[in-house]
């Protein structure tokens, strides 16, 4: 069955295609993506309106182009899913709307899907997939959790950030230190040139005995020592970065380790954009191969938002028998979620509509 997704929460459209009968896991015929980050550059920031229109505008050509790549028709597509959330609410209209349009047109079966469950099974899309049960690290935008899957559907929350996401506290500090956005890519880049101990900063919750994360100590920790620093602060900066740099993926790394001794799973998954830290993936990979422990990352393309996770995800949930593709029960009307708990997927309907 082919299966098109379309994924528009935050600043990135994506819209991809797979096939959920090649094998075990739906295989991608093609995916599109486009980035809205040269827009927000100017405002320092996501400007929620901006990106909304935008979307409206990327994701009808995207669709064309994947379906070209695929050298496949809209009419052939069996199910259309779509990013329900969480995300902003504007953007995710543009992708609801879209979608049950187009399914409303074809007649075909609509699926709201959850954006972290894409990012979570986002590995599978890589040449080296996991298996279930594992423990997954999602580290995307402002979400910072340790779950652990049984199965598609199944997933328990072991920890969770109570305050500021990792990758809040990288694009956080970033803008405190005068770096463009979006910041974490450029702290990393910086931290490169610069010495991880030259600041003795803080790893909130480190030491607790449980796998919450909390990262808004640092972000402060940062701005105080940005400001003791005053006119030296562009000579120290990409000290500065390293050490912030440090700290965060001290936190992120002892804690999946120890999620992993908690549960006694022999297998981890790192999802989400600070996903592509090379940092992050080097001390990771040495901690779990010092511990037997095998760690699955998805491409770098696949690390950010894209379309190809929400189809991915969506075949998945086909494959597993949680979606049956009855005939719509609610028209093809729809709503978004800004917030959704992850863990709440298991008592969602198991039908498109």
């Amino acid at each position: 069955m082919l299966v098109l997704g379309i994924e528009s929460s935050c600043d990135e459209t994506g819209v991809a295609l797979v096939d959920t009968a090649c094998g075990a896991v739906p295989r991608l015929l093609a995916h599109a993506l486009y980035s809205q980050i040269v827009m927000h550059q100017a405002y320092g920031g996501v400007v929620p309106e901006l990106a909304s229109r935008d979307h409206i505008r990327r994701v009808l050509p995207l669709t064309q182009e994947v379906m070209a790549q695929a050298q496949r028709a809209l009419g052939q597509v069996d199910l259309i899913a779509y990013t329900r959330g969480p995300g902003l609410a504007g953007a995710l209209l543009v992708g609801a709307g879209v979608a049950c349009a187009l399914a409303a047109a074809l007649g075909k079966p609509v699926l709201g899907m959850h954006h972290l469950e894409g990012h979570l099974l986002s590995p599978f899309l890589s040449a080296d997939p996991p298996e279930f049960p594992f423990v997954a690290l999602l580290v995307s935008g402002g979400h910072t959790q340790l779950m652990r899957v049984d199965r598609v559907g199944s997933y328990e929350l072991l920890g969770e950030t109570i305050d500021d996401a990792a990758g809040e506290a990288f694009d956080k500090s970033a803008k405190l230190m005068g770096l463009p956005y979006p910041g974490g890519p450029h702290l990393a880049k910086l931290a490169l040139q610069g010495d991880g101990a030259a600041f003795k900063l803080p790893r909130p919750l480190l030491h607790n005995g449980n796998l919450d994360f909390s990262f808004a100590g640092l972000k402060t920790a940062v701005l105080t020592q940005a400001k003791k620093l005053g006119l030296e602060l562009e000579s120290r900066k990409a000290d500065l970065a390293a050490s912030a740099q440090a700290a965060i993926v001290e936190v992120l790394v002892k804690k999946s380790l120890s999620a992993m001794a908690q549960t006694g799973l022999k297998r981890l998954v790192v999802a989400g954009g600070v996903g592509a830290n090379a940092l992050l993936r080097s001390q990771l990979n040495a901690g779990c191969q010092q511990r037997g422990v095998r760690v699955h990352y998805p491409e770098l393309e696949f690390c950010t938002d894209n379309g190809a996770m929400i189809a991915l995800a969506a075949g998945m949930r086909l494959q597993a028998g949680l979606v049956k593709l009855d005939k719509p029960q609610r028209g093809y009307t729809f709503d978004v979620r800004p917030r959704w708990n992850l863990a709440e997927l298991q008592a969602e309907p198991a039908f498109a509509g």
